[in-house]
Parts: structure tokens; sequence; C-alpha cells
């Protein structure tokens, strides 16, 4: 485990493509498991140790995942995500250019639940919900483009079907139109930060993830 931060109320990790924040029907061990047995054999609690599952990312993205080890932090950071009051800023690679350099967009996503897909629209339909990002290409290569992302809203996929709909998908995305994986079968999205004030002490965190260890990575990020 990756851990970038910890205090006596909050935990945040730097997650890996492929691990799973909560259990699933896959039946592999989630990251929270993981980090309760980390915290049980670190402080020697005798009893189940608590931890609380603050937001979540897909299983293939990477980047900054924060868990509560206390009920109260829980409670307040949820009450943060709900009211859009911690910033994440996301960073992603693409194989097209954007249409622009900066550029806010805006679609209405419909999720397909049978499909574990959301797919954006331009215009408003019945169950879809309005998504907003502001994006920015940050850095470019003969082939590939980086380009920073600030979520506006925070719905199921949204900048994987963002920016899918703009001829933008992201690299390895195979579900939202990309045309090969990557190895090892992530995709090239990554929570880059986190900013909040802290439950309990009131003080800003800002909290950074390093990009995975790769060499494309490693080329495009500032």
């Amino acid at each position: 485990m990756d851990i970038i931060y910890e205090d006596n109320h909050i935990i945040a990790l730097n997650k890996s493509c492929g691990e799973i924040v909560q259990g699933d029907k896959t039946g592999d061990t989630p990251l929270s498991e993981q980090i309760k047995e980390h915290l049980k054999e670190k402080y020697q609690k005798p009893g189940n140790v608590f931890l609380g599952v603050t937001h979540r990312l897909d299983r293939p993205v990477s980047g900054v995942i924060l868990f509560a080890k206390t009920g109260k932090a829980l409670s307040r950071l949820n009450e943060m995500f709900r009211l859009g009051k911690v910033k994440k800023t996301y960073w992603a690679i693409v194989g097209a250019p954007p249409p622009k350099e900066e550029d806010i967009l805006t679609h209405w996503l419909y999720r397909n639940e049978r499909q574990n897909k959301t797919y954006a629209c331009d215009r408003e339909r019945p169950q879809s919900k309005q998504a907003i990002l502001h994006y920015e290409l940050l850095s470019c290569s003969d082939k590939y483009y980086l380009l920073e992302i600030d979520l506006k809203t925070g719905r199921h996929h949204q900048i994987r079907s963002q920016l899918s709909a703009i001829g933008c998908p992201v690299k390895g995305d195979l579900k939202y139109g990309f045309n090969r994986s990557n190895p090892g079968g992530g995709i090239s999205l990554h929570a880059r930060s986190a900013e909040f004030i802290h439950p309990i002490s009131k003080e800003t965190i800002n909290l950074i993830a390093p990009v995975p260890h790769d060499t494309l990575w490693a080329n495009l990020a500032p």
C-alpha cells in the first residue's frame, strides 16, 4: 500500500490501477480490508478496526483515495463530498488532440446499469444527469496528450464518457472507445490531487498522488 497521508482521523492512499476500493462480485480483497489489516497490525488493535469509505475510484483508475478512521470524520467527509467541498483534480492521457487547449464540457449523462456504462448526450433526456468538467492541455508528445481535469460534478464514469464524447477517449479505455488496452488492464486516468478542509482540525489538506511508474507518464507529467 502506498500511503500518502495518515493521522488519527483519516488515511489516504495512492491507489494503483486494478485495485478495488470496496468488495464486489469478483471476490477480490478490496483496499478497505487491506487497510483495516494494516491498521490492526500497526496499532496492535485486538478487535475490529473502523474504516469508512468516503468516495470511490473506478478499478482501472489510479490516484488519491481517502478513507475515514473515525465515525465523526466519516460523516463530515461524506457531507463535504456531497456538497462538492472536496476539490479533486485528475490527469488523463488521451490519444487525440482535444478540440481546444482549454474548455468547459457540459453533457447530460445517461447510465446503462446492465452495461455499467455511461453515455454522454448533448441535451437532456429521461433519467439523465447534467455533468460539467473543465479541462486544460498540460503537455503532449507526438502521439499522446496530457489533460488536467477539474470536476464540477461527480457522475458515474463522468471523465471517461465526456472525454470520449469529444473524440478523446482515455488511453487504454476500451469501454469508452480507445483502440487498445494498456498493459495490466488499467487506464491512463489518475486522481492527481484532493484538497479539502480537515474534518476535525479544520486545517487545509492538499493530497498529491505521484503518477504511475510508467515511461509515458514520466515523459508527459510536468
